[in-house]
């Protein structure tokens, strides 16, 4: 993939976003080696935006390399902090994934689970834009809430 050039504008509003500065913690706190310590905010979420083009050079079958299962991780580890910022509940994101790159990614609170997503060609996995990042990440959100409203005794448990 061609990485010189950068999508994300380092000036983009959406880079103070709730959603976006968490995002920056949990890519901080996965990174052991301190990689992304000289990074922005807008280096380090680049690598989530997948436009057509980068898409075209990502081969259709292919398997997950390190880098991208550390962002797939990153962002369920987003949307399980925001849900328990909103509801007040321990939640956990638990990913089963192949080699291949197929699998499930599930959010539990209590014995409840709030989000469940199957995963196929992980190795592609990306957003067209900033925007449609942070999009999903606050319907995901939403919808667990929801969830959880509804079925708070057992969420509780």
């Amino acid at each position: 993939m061609n990485e010189a050039v950068q999508i994300v504008a380092e000036d983009d509003p959406l880079l103070t976003s709730d959603f976006v500065q968490e995002m920056v913690k949990q890519m901080r706190a996965i990174d052991t080696y301190g990689l992304f310590d000289s990074q922005s905010a807008a280096q380090m979420l680049d690598p989530f935006i997948l436009t057509k083009e980068r898409k075209r050079e990502i081969p259709i079958i292919g398997d997950p390399d390190e880098s991208v299962i550390t962002r797939l991780k990153a962002f369920y580890n987003v949307i399980a902090t925001l849900i328990e910022q909103d509801c007040g509940l321990l939640a956990a994101p638990v990913i089963n994934l192949s080699y291949e790159g197929f699998g499930r990614a599930l959010i539990i609170v209590g014995r409840l689970v709030v989000m469940d997503r199957s995963l196929r060609d992980v190795h592609r996995f990306g957003f067209p834009s900033l925007a449609k990042l942070k999009e999903e990440a606050d319907k995901l959100v939403n919808a667990a809430c929801m969830l959880i409203a509804a079925h708070r005794q057992v969420a509780e448990l």
